[in-house]
């Protein structure tokens, strides 16, 4: 069977997939954008978008047309593999960026599943959930409409979807709604584990950091520090939580980057300024910085590792997509305190496989944290019961990938 999968910064969801697949026997190809390291029997086909968007198009167009852009740009790559003579069976795209908008105009008998990662809703979802970055915007629903239309143009086409979490399939309307699977893109519980020896060496701005086990560590990480991720509320509950714990300190990964929702506003002088920045200045008079420590992005090993001496993790959330990092800090065997949010629900159940706290409520938060520090024995017993239901439902062999492969074969047979 020939596979193509699509997306902008592949392998992205498809990273075990795709090999698997090619393992498999199957000639796979990859359509992108942006550079990425080479992956077991995927051919990878690079290609870039051509123009701009946004010059004399309407502002709720402009998002839209930027996606027509980079579709055009793939079925411009899809048409030369058709001329060295390549014909997909199976399309597996993420949608999310347009690049698969065009590509059954190319191959109309391909079978096209989707990746469905999030749906957009005026209510019940992300937007308007922190009313502390809620704009008054009496056209939301029209925007949101648009931006839902690039996922709507493909509901027509596409033969099946795939979503990580029930509450993210839960998003899409019918009729499409029923043609989707729910399958979450898995975790290597195996490599992902707890390790009583771990040891954890880090270049801080302090100066070099060694922690282990015997270390009462805090743990917060995003790709990004933004409200998104409830980076406010955690810094918001660090001056209670560490006058409590004089012994704690904090590890705190994480870009300056934006990831999701809107840039930060410009300082008073006109400067740019980071969420990381503001957030902390807000606390940073009350706080003893010499035990909180800003590491940036960190290697794959030391996250780990962080994992594995962290005493308590944090993880903090609007209703929006779910971080792989949650699932990883759960078979790491984490005791985690996180936010009663969807999709968190789904993983983290109150008193079973973890703390949740209300997400507006940073007192609340520090509270929690403070508790099982001082409680090494519901530590222990919540951590134990994290990584049981992440090998349980998420461990990528056992469960994850064998029932994605099955989807593409399903795909490739309906």
């Amino acid at each position: 069977m020939n596979i193509l999968f699509v997306h902008q910064n592949f392998p992205g969801q498809f990273k075990h997939l795709a090999p698997a697949l090619a393992q498999h026997g199957h000639r796979v190809v990859a359509l992108h954008i942006n550079a990425c390291a080479p992956l077991p029997g995927v051919q990878l086909v690079r290609y870039q978008p051509e123009g701009r968007s946004g010059q004399g198009t309407h502002r709720w167009l402009v998002e839209l047309e930027t996606k027509t852009i980079r579709g055009e740009a793939a079925y411009h790559a899809a048409h030369q593999l058709q001329q060295s003579g390549f014909t997909p069976d199976v399309i597996v795209a993420h949608p999310g960026w347009g690049e698969s908008l065009f590509l059954q105009q190319v191959w109309p008998v391909a079978r096209l599943g989707i990746y469905c990662e999030f749906f957009y809703r005026a209510k019940g979802g992300d937007v308007g959930f922190d009313p502390e970055f809620a704009s008054i915007d009496p056209h939301a629903g029209c925007r949101l409409q648009l931006k839902n239309a690039n996922y709507e143009l493909h509901f027509a086409r596409a033969h099946a979807g795939l979503a990580p979490t029930q509450w993210q399939a839960s998003l899409f309307p019918e009729p499409f709604a029923s043609r989707m699977s729910v399958i979450h893109d898995g975790i290597r519980t195996d490599l992902i584990r707890p390790n009583a020896q771990a040891r954890l060496q880090l270049q801080t701005t302090q100066g070099p950091l060694s922690l282990g086990r015997d270390d009462e560590v805090i743990t917060f990480i995003n790709r990004n520090l933004e409200p998104y991720r409830g980076y406010h509320q955690f810094m918001r509950a660090l001056p209670d939580l560490l006058k409590a714990r004089p012994k704690a300190r904090v590890l705190i990964i994480g870009g300056n980057e934006v990831s999701y929702g809107a840039a930060p506003p410009l300082a008073p002088d006109g400067q740019a300024q980071t969420w990381r920045e503001i957030f902390l200045n807000q606390v940073k008079g009350e706080l003893d910085m010499s035990r909180v420590h800003f590491v940036g992005k960190v290697p794959y090993d030391d996250f780990l590792r962080v994992l594995q001496v962290s005493t308590v993790h944090v993880y903090l959330t609007y209703p929006f997509v779910l971080s792989w990092s949650l699932l990883e800090a759960m078979s790491a065997g984490c005791a985690i305190v996180a936010s009663d949010t969807a999709p968190v629900r789904e993983a983290i159940r109150h008193g079973e496989t973890g703390q949740l706290v209300d997400f507006f409520d940073p007192a609340a938060l520090a509270q929690q944290v403070i508790a099982l520090c001082d409680n090494p024995t519901e530590r222990a017993r919540l951590g134990a019961q994290a990584r049981a239901f992440a090998v349980a439902h998420y461990d990528l062999s056992q469960h994850c990938l064998p029932r994605q492969i099955e989807w593409v074969q399903q795909l490739a047979e309906d």
